[in-house]
């Protein structure tokens, strides 16, 4: 499971995206680089992605925050289309259910290349398992991340960073 550290390099403010299994290597770095984590962000709460966020959460004192759909407990749940502010950097939500019922895509701007961390939606050459709801998970990413600028950087919950002109490409769900 894949968890992502982003900041603002001008105010060192920074967020985290899910905690994956172990936190432990997200607080190191966190610290070593003097970064001041701002917000906890669940792209969706299933227990991969959530599995140590309760050390994160206490070693950072940071607020975990979650779509509305799919609440979790002690998170400050949003809207989808909430926008944050980190520093110099924008966080946008886009609802990208079908794997989970409130997962959640986040949209970065503001870094030299536009960023989405797109949790278990969207993975390179593929995409998340949506079996009780294909066409919903389809037109979440068809609506939510396609539109997206081509050289923005796709961060999935598991597996490698793409690009999503790499997944228009070559990913057989959306290419073409």
């Amino acid at each position: 499971v894949n968890a992502y550290v982003v900041w603002d390099p001008a105010s060192r403010a920074s967020a985290v995206f899910d905690s994956g299994a172990d936190a432990a290597p997200l607080v190191r770095f966190l610290r070593e680089q003097s970064l001041t984590l701002g917000k906890i962000f669940l792209t969706h709460t299933h227990g991969d992605h959530v599995a140590d966020l309760e050390t994160l959460v206490e070693a950072t004192g940071a607020p975990v925050y979650c779509n509305a759909l799919e609440p979790f407990p002690n998170a400050q749940s949003f809207e989808p289309g909430a926008i944050f502010p980190m520093g110099a950097l924008s966080i946008e939500t886009r609802l990208t259910r079908g794997h989970s019922p409130g997962g959640t895509t986040y949209v970065i701007t503001g870094l030299a290349k536009p960023l989405a961390v797109v949790g278990d939606a969207l993975f390179a050459g593929s995409m998340g398992g949506a079996r009780s709801d294909y066409q919903t998970a389809i037109h979440g990413i068809r609506s939510a991340i396609l539109p997206l600028p081509e050289e923005t950087v796709l961060a999935p919950g598991h597996g490698p960073l793409t690009t999503l002109a790499e997944e228009k490409i070559h990913n057989p769900f959306f290419a073409g």
